[in-house]
This record gives C-alpha cells, sequence and structure tokens, in this order.
C-alpha cells in the first residue's frame, strides 16, 4: 500500500466527502476514487458506501482508519520537520487568533520563525473563525480559547491562565466592602468579551454567585480595550491573568477577591492534518509548542 493511498483514504475518511479530499490534497476527484478503489482491492474490504451528498464511512474503514490516522500525521509531521531543516523555509505564515492574546503572548516567540526567512501575517478573530478560515485552507494555524472536537482539525493546549475578577483600586475596594458582594457586582458596569460572556459566568457559578441575566456596559472583542476602560475607574470584569497581573502589580487595577476559586482559561493550537505536509507549517507548529507551552 504506498503513503498516497493511505493519505487519500484518510481525507475522505475526515470529509466524508470525495470532493472534499480532493480539495485538500490538490487532486482530481477521479484520482481520489482510484485510490480508493486500490486500497478497497488491497484490503480485500469495502471501505465507503457512497451516497448523494458525500460517502459514509464502513466497519472497516473504522478500523482503519483508527489504526493508521494518528501514526500517519505522525510519520508525515516528521518528514516535514526533517524537509524543513535542509529546505529554503521562505514563505508567508498566517496566523488567525484571539488579537489581544496574539499580541501579547505570541508576538514575542515569533522571532526564530522570522528570522530563518518565514513572513508572518497575523489576523483577528473569534474562536469559531479560527476554526472556519483553518478549515477552510486560509490560514495555517489557529489559536482558540475553545477546544474545538471538529475531525477536521487537530488541536493542541498550548496554555492555560488563571482567570481573575479584576477593576480599579478604588472601584475593587467598593465591591469587597459592600454587604453583599453579588448585589455589587449587579449595580456596577460590566465589561465582557461579548453578550455570551461565558468567562463570567464560569467565574460567577464557581464561586456561587448568582449575577442573574448581566448586559455589559461595553463590549469589545479585543480583551485590551477592556483593560484600559478597567484602568480608568469603569467597571469591572474577567481577565486572564497575562492581561492585568503587571498592571495589579503597578497598581492600576486590583483583583476582586474570589469567595471560592478564579478558574482557568486555556488556549489550544489548531491546525489540519493536511497543512503540515508544507515544511514551514509544520516547523512553525513545532516552534509554537515549544515556546508558548508552560
Amino acid at each position: 500500500m504506498s503513503l498516497i493511498r493511505l493519505r487519500t483514504f484518510v481525507e475522505v475518511y475526515r470529509q466524508r466527502s470525495i470532493s472534499g479530499a480532493a480539495r485538500n490534497l490538490n487532486l482530481t476527484q477521479p484520482a481520489v476514487s482510484q485510490h480508493i478503489a486500490g486500497l478497497e482491492v488491497a484490503i480485500g474490504r469495502r471501505l465507503f458506501e457512497r451516497q448523494v451528498r458525500g460517502v459514509v464511512p464502513t466497519t472497516a474503514a473504522d478500523e482503519l482508519a483508527a489504526d493508521i490516522g494518528d501514526k500517519l500525521d505522525a510519520a508525515e509531521t516528521a518528514l516535514s520537520s526533517a524537509r524543513a531543516r535542509s529546505v529554503e523555509m521562505a514563505g508567508a505564515l498566517q496566523i488567525i487568533g484571539h488579537a489581544d492574546f496574539l499580541a501579547e503572548v505570541v508576538a514575542a516567540h515569533l522571532l526564530p520563525l522570522l528570522e530563518v526567512g518565514i513572513r508572518v501575517r497575523l489576523q483577528t478573530g473569534s474562536s469559531d473563525l479560527v476554526n472556519q478560515m483553518v478549515i477552510e485552507g486560509l490560514c495555517d494555524l489557529g489559536i482558540s480559547a475553545t477546544f474545538t472536537s471538529d475531525k477536521r482539525l487537530h488541536c493542541e493546549l498550548i496554555r492555560s491562565e488563571r482567570v481573575l475578577a479584576v477593576a480599579a483600586p478604588r472601584v475593587a475596594e467598593r465591591l469587597t466592602q459592600a454587604d453583599t458582594l453579588e448585589q455589587a457586582l449587579i449595580k456596577e458596569p460590566l465589561l465582557a468579551y461579548n453578550l455570551e460572556i461565558p468567562l463570567i459566568d464560569a467565574w460567577a457559578a464557581r464561586n456561587k454567585l448568582n449575577l442573574g441575566p448581566l448586559v455589559p456596559a461595553l463590549m469589545g472583542q479585543d480583551l485590551r480595550a477592556l483593560r484600559s476602560l478597567l484602568c480608568g475607574g469603569f467597571g469591572w470584569t474577567v481577565l486572564p491573568e497575562y492581561l492585568c497581573i503587571e498592571h495589579i502589580k503597578r497598581g492600576e487595577l486590583q483583583e476582586i477577591p474570589a469567595p471560592f476559586e478564579t478558574g482557568t482559561l486555556s488556549y489550544y493550537l489548531v491546525w489540519t492534518p493536511s497543512a503540515l505536509r508544507r515544511p514551514r507549517v509544520a516547523h512553525a507548529r513545532q516552534a509554537l509548542l515549544w515556546h508558548l507551552k508552560k
């Protein structure tokens, strides 16, 4: 069995589509069909049932995918890494992620990529946009604050940050000295990433605070904008530690003590297996995993 037939099989299995696999592999649909047919002859079992919209894997396909899927990805990653050490690395690398995390965490670790001639292009977007852009091949790597279970994507934890409820010192003191922290937080203006406020809801739930259906006074998908208003003495919010720890040390912000626990926010590096066949993407992925994990 050739590696190209096995890679074609894995792509069809993950995409549930001959045409989708063909796009990812830069092959024609007849070529993909021929690879699958040849593989079926080699193992003597049917791998997919063709339907009007895509294909459905057989039990044989499930078994084969379980046996070789991750191993094939690992082998191709190793080959790409080896090529990365010996071929020209120059070219553009598209990375998409949350604006504040890219600026305050990722940017500091891009120098090794820039020094080998990789031109890095940073784009910003929410977790849903990150996944979409990576799946569609419009970005090479993504960084998301949400774990993805999409079978077309692989993701790996790169960082877990404590999350802290914070405000300007005079606001934080007013909140902590109130008779009831719960009611004081409800009355104080809230700053948030968006209307769904999962980070704030999770912090409140962990600390047994019933804040009700809060409506943010301001929403912004770059958390640095929220931080600026907080430092100016307006409102409160919950931020990952990397965005506020230095401001707390300087006395510009103050933590609102959590009654029980602070909690964490995790960030994941996201990619498609097929993207790792490009040496600079494989090299960049490994470099970012190495530098960002802590």
